[in-house]
């Protein structure tokens, strides 16, 4: 994971209001792993999407 990059291109800046323990973990995580914050977010994000594409419309394959 640390050899991925993300957030390469165009950026656009998203504001949420999520749990402080959810937070917290993830200020950890950046810290520990020397991964920067958003680079860890943008990965679980992405994982979310991946998972869940019926949320956008989208069937799994068969």
């Amino acid at each position: 994971m640390k050899s991925q990059v993300h957030n390469e291109g165009e950026l656009k800046e998203l504001t949420v209001k999520i749990e402080k323990d959810v937070v917290e973990s993830f200020e950890l995580m950046a810290k520990k792993t020397d991964i920067p914050i958003e680079d860890l977010v943008v990965t679980a994000l992405k994982r979310f999407r991946a998972s869940h594409g019926d949320y956008m419309g989208k069937t799994p394959l068969s």
